[in-house]
This record gives C-alpha cells, structure tokens and sequence, in this order.
C-alpha cells in the first residue's frame, strides 16, 4: 500500500511497511541553509552544514540548531575571515514547543553564530545541568555556555578552544575519567582562500571542488577541562597532534572494553582513524594495527559520516563509516578487539554502491531490538554528472533495516536532497525515533517516526555524580527475557557535524518486560537499575 497522502509533497516516500512522516511545513522550522557559493569552488562550500538535537531549556524536550555558513566572495585572500554578514546566514535554535511545532529562539538565545560554520555539538561541560554548545567552524569555533535563562554567552576567548584552521566535527568526552568533559575537536584539512587551486576540466570550461588529496592532512585538537571553565591544549601531550589526517565525523565507544573511552575520526581519502584511550589522558592511534585504516581491497575512501554501536548484539561495539559513490559503506565488525571489514557479508556493499553518505547513525528505528541504519545522502560536486553521469549529486535517505545481523534496503524515501548532516533522536517522546536534516543550499527537513508495530520500548536518562553530569562515556546494557542483550554507550556524537540525542533508548521487539539493566560508569561504578514498566524514559541517578 502506498503511504502518499500522509506525506507533504516535499518528501514522499516509496511504497513499504515503514512509515516516516516529513513535518517540516507545520513544524514551525523554516531554516534554509546557505553555502554562498562562490566561481571560484572553494572547498568549504560544498561541507557545511551540521544539526544538534539539545534540551538547551531542560523541559525534556529535544529542541533543533540548524548551523550556517556565511558571506563569501570571489578572490578572498589567505587570513580573510567570512563573516554572517545578514540574517539569512545565522545559526538557528528551535525550541520544541511540545505540541509538535518549533519556534525560533535565535536572537534571544544569543547563538546566531560569526563566521562560516560546519556543525555543533552538544553537553553540559560545566557540570551545572544545562546543555552548552560548540560551533564547529572556519577559521574559528565558538563555545556557548548556557546560562539556564534560555540565553547562552559565548565564552570561547576565556575557555580557550577557538582553535584554529577548519574544524568538522567535535565531540565531548572524559578522556581521562576526572569527572569533567574534554573536547575533541576534529579539523579537515590544512586549507585557506589561497593559494586558489584550480580543480576540473580546463579545456571544457568548468570547475569543480579539488579532491582532498590536492591539501595537506593535519591533526585534530584535544582540548582538556580544567574544572574552572577553561581548557588545556593537550593536543601535543595526548598524541593527537602527530595523528594528522582529513577528519570529518567523529564517535566514541569502548572498542576493546577495557574501560577507557576510544575515539574514531572517519577521514576523506586517508587512512581512517582509531585512537585508543590508554589512561590519564594518552591515545595511540591504531586504525591499521585494527584493522579499520582501509577497505577490504587496502584503499582509502571518502569517509564522511561515522557511528561506533553494536550492530550485532554480540557486546563488542562495531565501526560504520560511510563514503563516496563507487566506494561503498564501511562496516567493521569487531573482533574482540581488532576489526574485520564486513560490508559485503552484511549487505551494506550491495545496497551502498553507488550512494554517497553523510549524517549516518545505527538506530533501532522498528523497535525490534536490533540497530538499524539510517543515512543522509547526497554526492559532494554538485556537477558530478559532467564526469559520471550515472552518479546523481541529489540522494534520498537510505534506510538499512537489520534482521538479525543483516542490513536489508526495506524502503527508501523519495525526495532527492542535498543532504549533509543529520541528528537522531525522540522528538515528541514517544519512544520513536526521529531525525533532522541539514541540507546544502536547501530546506532543513524534520521527519518524525510514524511506526506503529506494536513493538516495545525503553530508554534511560542519566545524571552522573562522581561521572560528568550527562554520563557521556557510560555503557548502559539491557537484557530481556528472550536473552537478547544490547549495549549502548551514552553519547551525543556520531553522524557527520552533529549532535544526537543523549539518551540510551533500547527497542524491545515484542518482549514487555526488561530482566536486568546495568550502567557502567565513567567513574567505574557498576549499577543495577529496577527498570519497571517498559514503553516510558527512566531517570537513573548514579549512586
């Protein structure tokens, strides 16, 4: 049975047992991004721009920032810094208004943003209870505090994380299990206005964005909170800064399980990246000694958007990483330790082929206890037909349903978009999980999870005590009666420049009853949790 008539025109999905709904024109969202492309191709226009799902007023309700670029023009100069010149290239904050539809808070909330933006992400680094914000940007990035009025204060200067350069994605995390939240920041490549490289076919007239391969690599950033509302640079003392590379999404996990929160950076047309916590602050990057540098074949690949979950339910956390058309999504299945590249066993080659991906997560969108795939999509050159006429530049999103360990395409919507980051969580808090897109040069676009299959479901808010306030880095494991057990790590990072739900959620298939949970926390301490009735959010404490 074909679904059109619940679906505004805008996004229309395929016939099929799944049923995602677009609310963006009753939603009250009306963000348009703005990449302000420019003759001569700069690289940055064609990467921008992220999502954060935060509760930045602590209503517990997911509310929406939409990230912007900003002025540019052709024949900038080396140091030149674009500026939000006009409203119409503000950062935007929707507050959920809890009746499905968003208002704009933007200007009163004070986090319109100042230069040219990639993407946001979102967590209480000062352990007082409200949801802060890093801007992600070029040359710069900014840290919002939230002052718990509805108003933030950007306080970048004094805390010490601008940075410098092209920062993607970021991630907070408690690298060495103090109680605080440290920032990652992760940069792309070493570029600037100049020198202006010419990328594309001369002798045909046109131009296009150069390939990375065309700039340098360079290190991420790690950023250490001091508890006094500034940051440390340990870049260098860390073993981040000789790690240099093309980064564009990031996610943390515990891939080895011995307590210590990893990281991994996909990176564009380099080697991908793992960094192994190995305590109180140091990191050994071992993407090859992993197994997870390269494809089955020992090439590189155009690695975008990123998530680290268990896909299989086997208590190890696995690796996606999704890429350009011709290429393939890639799938590491964890070892115990070490990773194996697993998309073609899986069923994500076949189906990903000839797609191109960015905002990506492993969710259980059906609630039946395995983790799906939902991927944002859209090629990066925007005249890519010139020189591949079979590889579209505009994408659906891609749906991957997992039936016990294998991804199968179930449906796939059918509006082609520009997409590029995408955040994932419970919009309306019921259970489902929903998601919103920022697409290039186009319409944010907010899809709400219209399931109804009967399927169970339970989900856990934490608040950490000796652990940071939000138990980033926790590991929450579920077990029901039928002995399927899933492992979360609390985390707001993933996708492709942005920031997801905080919220462990688990699906629960048909099963009405949960017979243990147990949250490991940052700090150590293993706690069991009454879980109660299912179908419902339970606050967990750690004691």
């Amino acid at each position: 049975m074909r679904l059109w008539w619940l679906i505004p025109a805008c996004l229309a999905m395929a016939a099929g047992p799944v049923l995602f709904e677009d609310v963006t024109a009753r939603s009250g969202v009306t963000f348009r991004h703005q990449a302000s492309k420019t003759a001569n191709k700069y690289l940055i226009e064609s990467t921008t721009g992220g999502v954060a799902m935060l509760d930045y007023d602590g209503d517990g309700w997911l509310d929406l920032y939409f990230v912007n670029g900003a002025e540019l023009k052709a024949g900038m100069k080396a140091g030149d810094v674009p500026v939000k010149t006009g409203a119409k290239f503000f950062n935007r904050l929707y507050r959920n208004k809890r009746d499905g539809t968003f208002e704009d808070v933007t200007e009163k909330a004070g986090v319109k943003g100042s230069v040219y933006d990639m993407g946001a992400t979102s967590a209480d680094y000062d352990n007082d209870g409200d949801a802060d914000l890093y801007v992600t940007g070029f040359p710069r990035n900014t840290l919002y505090r939230n002052n718990g009025d509805g108003t933030f204060t950007d306080v970048t200067a004094q805390a010490g994380v601008a940075g410098k350069g092209w920062t993607s994605s970021a991630v907070f995390v408690d690298v060495d299990h103090d109680g605080k939240l440290d920032l990652v920041a992760v940069r792309y490549v070493d570029w600037d206005f100049e020198p202006d490289k010419w990328c594309g076919a001369h002798r045909d007239g046109y131009r296009s964005y150069c390939h990375p391969d065309q700039f340098q690599p360079i290190s991420s950033l790690l950023f250490h909170n001091k508890g006094n509302g500034t940051f440390e640079d340990w870049t260098e003392r860390s073993g981040f800064a000789p790690a240099k590379g093309k980064g564009l999404g990031v996610a943390i996990e515990d891939f080895d399980r011995d307590g210590k929160v990893d990281i991994a950076v996909a990176i564009d047309s380099f080697p991908q990246q793992l960094f192994h916590n190995l305590g109180e602050g140091k990191f050994k990057e071992m993407g090859f000694d992993a197994g997870v540098a390269y494809d089955d074949d020992g090439n590189t690949y155009g690695g975008m958007g990123i998530d680290f979950a268990d896909y299989n339910n086997d208590g190890w956390p696995d690796l996606l990483i999704n890429a350009l058309a011709s290429q393939r999504y890639a799938l590491y299945r964890n070892k115990r330790g070490t990773f194996e590249y697993f998309s073609a066993q899986s069923g994500i080659s076949a189906s990903t082929r000839m797609n191109s991906g960015w905002g990506m997560k492993l969710l259980d969108y059906d609630n039946d206890g395995w983790k799906d795939i939902l991927v944002a999509q859209g090629h990066v050159m925007d005249n890519i037909m010139l020189t591949q006429p079979l590889v579209p530049y505009l994408e659906p999103i891609k749906v991957l349903r997992n039936v016990k360990g294998k991804f199968v395409e179930v449906q796939a919507f059918e509006k082609p978009l520009a997409a590029r980051g995408a955040a994932f969580g419970d919009l309306n808090n019921d259970g489902w999980p929903d998601l919103a897109v920022n697409c290039l040069d186009g319409d944010a676009v907010v899809i709400l999870n219209r399931i109804s299959n009967g399927n169970h479901w339970i989900g856990f808010a934490l608040e950490g005590t000796r652990s940071n306030r939000d138990g980033i880095g926790a590991r929450v494991t579920v077990v029901t009666a039928d002995g399927n057990e899933q492992n979360v790590m609390v985390s707001t990072s993933s996708s492709y420049l942005s920031a997801n739900d905080k919220r462990a959620r688990f699906g629960l298939g048909t099963q009405t009853k949960v017979v243990s949970v147990e949250v490991l926390w940052p700090s150590g301490v293993k706690q069991m949790v009454d879980a109660g009735a299912v179908d419902r959010f339970v606050r967990v404490k750690e004691q």
